[in-house]
């Protein structure tokens, strides 16, 4: 941890600098593709600025903060589209809040006052249950020499999933009562979904979803049926769209751990886009003749995704011990915190290492 916060401040400097600088550009330079080569040299230096982050926490979250959600907007930004993009302008506060995180201005007249307070006790009560879930999931780790290794994994995704919603709640009810800002919705159940296309489209990590359709699937799906029929064009956009988050999630996985990439994430995906591909193409051969009921289809679509994350996902994310090290950077900033310097995370003292 020795110096990683004080580099963790000078990136976030520079990142706020070069958002500054793509405010101005927005400015000057007319929509299309002089703007997007003005706006280069940023997404080149958001791809090299979590490399110089080292610790699990912070190099992770600011390749996915901004080598990825901010290029992609930024991406957008330079063809007038996307979140950045409006008529008038944003403020500049809410531009660079709007580029690195996944949050939307509020709009209070899209729905009336009782739609609004019956969706707040909705996802407060989800939140409840989620919460004492989580704990229960905490406590278990207690037995964890008693857990058989597959079954360990599946509370490893659950934990993941558990945790970024609790965490997006409370991220989200500050926004909301600060900065009359709200966060994208992140997940939508994604256990009750009924297929890969319903889990991957509509359930899991939609803020991904909504940057990769405009950025990556729209434009290869109009380019694509140029030359070919529009129902081939749209598996084959489906499926590049796939590679490109594989590769974006190989690029975050290397700024976490710091390994050799192995393309087993990137070939997680790519099978994944293929299996939607298929169950695409089967939908619309059986024009809803055939349909499974939801009691079938949704033990099935859960136990694939769980089955090939096992197989090709969490191998290389387990491969770098990561709540070994994110126990150890915790203790070690909570140490900085406290104590006002900064000490080694290989030397800090872990729980969790007495327990593996």
């Amino acid at each position: 941890m020795e110096g990683e916060v004080g580099n963790f401040i000078v990136v976030w400097k520079v990142v706020f600098a070069c958002l500054l600088y793509s405010y101005t550009i927005g400015k000057l330079i007319p929509e299309g593709t002089t703007r997007l080569l003005a706006l280069t040299i940023v997404t080149c230096l958001f791809l090299w600025f979590p490399l110089n982050l080292t610790t699990m926490h912070l190099g992770g979250l600011t390749s996915f903060f901004i080598s990825w959600l901010a290029n992609f907007k930024l991406l957008l930004f330079a063809y007038g589209k996307g979140p950045l993009s409006s008529n008038p302008r944003i403020p500049l506060s809410r531009f660079i809040l709007m580029a690195c995180l996944p949050i939307k201005i509020t709009s209070t007249n899209s729905r009336s006052e009782k739609s609004i307070q019956e969706t707040k006790k909705k996802v407060k009560k989800l939140s409840l249950v989620k919460l004492m879930l989580f704990v229960m999931l905490l406590k278990a780790y207690d037995f964890n020499q008693y857990i058989h290794p597959k079954v360990r994994m599946s509370l490893y995704c659950f934990h993941i999933y558990f945790m970024l919603e609790i965490v997006l709640a409370m991220v989200a009810y500050v926004a909301r009562t600060v900065g009359q800002m709200e966060l994208e919705p992140q997940f939508d159940e994604p256990y009750l979904a009924t297929s890969l296309q319903d889990f991957w489209g509509k359930r899991w990590n939609l803020m991904v979803t909504s940057i990769l359709h405009p950025t990556v699937y729209h434009p290869l799906h109009t380019i694509s049926s140029r030359w070919m029929s529009r129902k081939r064009a749209s598996l084959v956009s489906v499926f590049i769209t796939f590679l490109v988050s594989g590769l974006m999630h190989e690029f975050i996985f290397y700024n976490i751990g710091r390994l050799k990439p192995t393309g087993e994430v990137t070939c997680f995906f790519l099978l994944h886009g293929v299996l939607v591909s298929i169950e695409v193409y089967i939908k619309r051969v059986v024009k809803g003749r055939l349909h499974l009921p939801a009691i079938v289809s949704r033990p099935l679509t859960l136990g694939c995704v769980l089955a090939t994350c096992f197989w090709l996902f969490f191998p290389p994310f387990l491969r770098f011990e990561p709540y070994i090290r994110g126990c150890q950077e915790s203790v070690a900033f909570f140490e900085f915190v406290t104590t006002g310097r900064l000490v080694s995370s290989s030397n800090a003292s872990c729980p969790y290492v007495l327990l593996s």
